[in-house]
């Protein structure tokens, strides 16, 4: 088998660390895979095919000048054909638009993965699209969602339930365990809150700093980090001038060196209006980052108040300020949830477990492809 992963990157971030940590898992499991990442022309060259390629995974870049390209539809044809794909997987609604036009004239299953829910914290256009989206979705042969709630959105869209399957994301535990540096125990030194995102508004990261502002009063040693990038940033950095928590905020920009950046926190704070299974979270569980999340997405399956972090609801800034405040003052609390999300993340949420599901739905759909041509054949030979 050989697949081909269909994706249009704005830069290496949650479903690109997914697609690629799937694509090397078929790999090392003896299955073709290419990851095919959109060059879109309107937007400055991200660097997810260059980090993908560095871990091992072949890549091919597709050249797309924005809106419906037709060149971009028929470059997709050629790498299926010329590479004799056996199965299309897209991811994200770009994807999935350009992967069924390139591949609808083509008797090859097609698989896509819904990372999030429809976007509400979003312009008209990407509406839009996410609306035709939902069309093209209905040609598709087997629709994955990363959290339950994901895929009760799918069957509402009109997706026969048959074709919906649950899978949550995964990561490559191994990294983010394999480096250790020594947490801070006390809050007679600095301790580290950070965040880790793009910086756009569904984010929440506002939300974040207006909570440091309240936190550093009783907490002047705590620093606050925001690594990421974003159109949102300008913004946000006014607004930490308005808050007066300059001196206790940090933004790193982008960083390639994830493992250590959430070992360098004490604390993991994803303050999001909107998620699906967000991989920053698993990468904070995998490292014994103790994590303060919003209860949104699929957030609430794997955070659990005093188990593996502390949930708070979206957009309450003193809810926000009181969680973190709590793992400030208790440190023996942070070790056991951070303890805590490391199991779970070995047990439940490791790329070769996340993997394997997937394989299992490609198998299934292969064999059905093969007896459909069987019976076609047994007809035409009749």
């Amino acid at each position: 088998m050989k697949v081909l992963h269909l994706i249009s990157s704005g830069g290496m971030y949650g479903a690109e660390a997914v697609v690629a940590a799937l694509a090397r898992d078929l790999q090392s499991m003896g299955e073709g895979s290419i990851v095919g990442i959109f060059d879109n022309m309107h937007r400055p060259r991200n660097d997810a095919a260059d980090r993908m390629e560095e871990s091992g995974v072949r890549v091919v870049r597709i050249p797309c000048r924005g809106r419906i390209d037709r060149q971009t539809v028929r470059a997709i044809r050629e790498i299926l054909i010329s590479d004799d794909i056996s199965l299309l997987h897209c991811h994200g609604y770009k994807a999935d638009i350009y992967g069924y036009l390139a591949a609808r004239k083509l008797r090859l299953p097609k698989v896509a993965t819904r990372h999030s829910q429809t976007a509400k914290h979003c312009g008209l256009a990407v509406q839009a699209y996410e609306f035709l989206d939902h069309q093209f979705l209905r040609y598709f042969d087997s629709l994955i969602a990363v959290s339950e709630a994901i895929a009760d959105e799918t069957r509402q869209i009109g997706i026969a339930p048959q074709k919906i399957f649950t899978i949550p994301n995964g990561i490559d535990p191994l990294p983010f365990g394999s480096v250790s540096l020594e947490k801070q125990s006390s809050i007679g030194s600095e301790i580290r809150v950070g965040t880790v995102g793009r910086l756009i508004e569904r984010k929440g990261i506002d939300y974040f700093l207006k909570a440091a502002g309240l936190i550093q009063i009783e907490f002047p040693l705590a620093h606050f980090v925001i690594v990421g990038d974003g159109p949102y940033r300008g913004t946000l950095e006014r607004l930490a001038r308005d808050l007066g928590i300059e001196g206790n905020l940090s933004f790193d920009g982008t960083r390639t060196d994830m493992p250590c950046v959430y070992n360098s926190f004490d604390i993991f704070v994803l303050p999001s209006l909107e998620e699906g299974l967000p991989v920053t979270i698993l990468e904070a569980l995998a490292s014994q980052c103790p994590v303060v999340a919003t209860a949104v997405g699929a957030i609430p399956e794997v955070i659990v108040t005093g188990q593996t972090g502390i949930l708070i609801r979206p957009g309450e800034i003193e809810e926000l300020a009181g969680a973190i405040r709590s793992l400030l003052l208790d440190s023996e609390l942070r070790r056991r949830l951070g303890k805590n999300g490391q199991t779970l993340i070995h047990e439940r949420y490791s790329s070769r477990i996340m993997s394997e599901r997937y394989l299992k739905i490609y198998d299934g759909l292969m064999t059905r492809k093969q007896v459909t041509r069987n019976v076609l054949s047994s007809v035409v030979g009749v």
